[in-house]
């Protein structure tokens, strides 16, 4: 396989240096597991933990020790790299992934080496697994290969016009990503005068990191990059800044230069693009840019739909056909259903794409998130259509029937 032949080398050329590694098996069958520990026995190597492959678990494990090689075996997976990105979302960026699968294929390998992933091609002897592990060892001990650090995924939540919910949803989504999947999120505020996402993460006594003449220039690095976090747990932060000094064009590239560190640590970065702010800086280039995926919001208007179409054939005409982001709509009720001027067929025809989430209108949505409620908390409709917004992020199927939700 492609990936032996990068790290094995010779066989002769084995290291020793992986006694004390820190690792774990997320096994699904007995014969993976035994063929592990026994690897690693032989060898003298220090056994990994051993656990059973679901979410619940890795989630609970991965969090609260300090992992540097992490090992899947994914040979019950109908669809390895689908499985792959799920998980990879429950695990700490800093840890090198070994991937075992059964599915013999250059688009697996290549997919899941985009993620930052080693594969492992299953069946496998003890000699092969060890040489293999060594070769992901020496790589990260060298600081290269597939064993650097991993990006976040960017999530860009694009407002059609403005007042269209697009700040609420980001942060709904990101408290549904770290409450409900435990995946660390930075939400990225890109309105640098004013906007209202503060209140809508529910922080009281909140200030944007100001960024003074001259500190353009200064140099970045990643304990000053995340010194400009304001931590609201251990797995949200926000990015926040603006200037007096600096204009909005250099505010946002400064933003971006942060990204680039705080991604290293965190799972998902999402960014908040409301059209009000954000279009003014933004262009459909800068969109396909950044983003992992494109999450486009709209509301049941005319207008909203119009502004929504124009920017969905820009983006499009900007996309790498062979490596294109998703693109999400969403069709998000601020109002009433019964003052909608358009429905979700009538929009799904004008946008030539379906309607992936339908949002119910909350009423007096203001006045609960200002007394410390969430949107996911006041209605189970809104609950259920959050989650499944954040499920199709993660790659996963909704659990519900989320067109329903709202519709006309």
């Amino acid at each position: 396989m492609i990936e032996l032949a990068d790290i094995l080398g010779s066989k002769e050329k084995k290291a020793t240096t992986t006694q004390g590694v820190n690792s774990v098996l997320f096994y699904q069958t007995n014969q993976c597991k035994a063929l592990v520990k026994e690897a690693y026995q032989f060898e003298g190597y220090a056994t990994p933990s051993f656990l059973v492959n679901m979410d619940s678990t890795i989630k609970e494990h991965v969090r609260d020790q300090s992992i540097e090689i992490v090992m899947i075996e994914l040979n019950e997976s109908e669809d390895v790299v689908k499985d792959a990105e799920r998980i990879s979302s429950l695990l700490p960026n800093d840890a090198s992934v070994i991937v075992i699968g059964r599915e013999d294929s250059i688009s697996t390998i290549r997919n899941l080496k985009k993620m930052g992933f080693y594969y492992l091609f299953w069946p496998i002897n003890k000699q092969e697994l060890i040489d293999f592990v060594s070769g992901v060892y020496d790589n990260r001990s060298g600081n290269k290969g597939l064993g650097q650090k991993r990006k976040a995924k960017q999530i860009s939540l694009v407002g059609s016009k403005g007042g269209v919910g697009t700040t609420m949803l980001c942060s709904e989504l990101a408290h549904f990503l770290t409450k409900q999947k435990h995946s660390s999120c930075v939400v990225v505020d890109n309105a640098y005068q004013g906007g209202n996402l503060d209140i809508m993460m529910g922080i009281e006594k909140f200030k944007k990191k100001e960024i003074r003449s001259g500190e353009l220039a200064t140099s970045l690095d990643t304990t000053s990059a995340h010194s400009l976090l304001y931590r609201c747990d251990d797995l949200l932060s926000v990015l926040s800044i603006d200037s007096p000094d600096y204009g909005s064009f250099d505010v946002k590239d400064y933003t971006q230069a942060v990204v680039e560190y705080v991604g290293e640590d965190a799972n998902f970065l999402i960014e908040d693009l409301s059209a009000s702010s954000a279009s003014l800086v933004f262009t459909a280039r800068d969109i396909v840019d950044v983003s992992d995926a494109i999450v486009l919001i709209i509301t049941p208007t005319v207008s909203a739909v119009r502004e929504a179409a124009s920017l969905l054939k820009r983006i499009r005409e900007l996309q790498n056909k062979e490596d294109s982001q998703r693109i999400l709509l969403v069709f998000n009720n601020v109002l009433p259903e019964s003052n909608a001027t358009i429905t979700k067929e009538e929009a799904e025809k004008y946008l030539l794409q379906p309607i992936d989430v339908v949002v119910p209108h909350i009423k007096k949505l203001d006045a609960k998130i200002l007394t410390g409620k969430r949107a996911t908390d006041v209605s189970g409709k809104a609950k259920r259509s959050i989650h499944a917004l954040g499920e199709l992020i993660l790659g996963e199927e909704p659990k519900h029937g989320f067109f329903r939700f709202g519709s006309r």
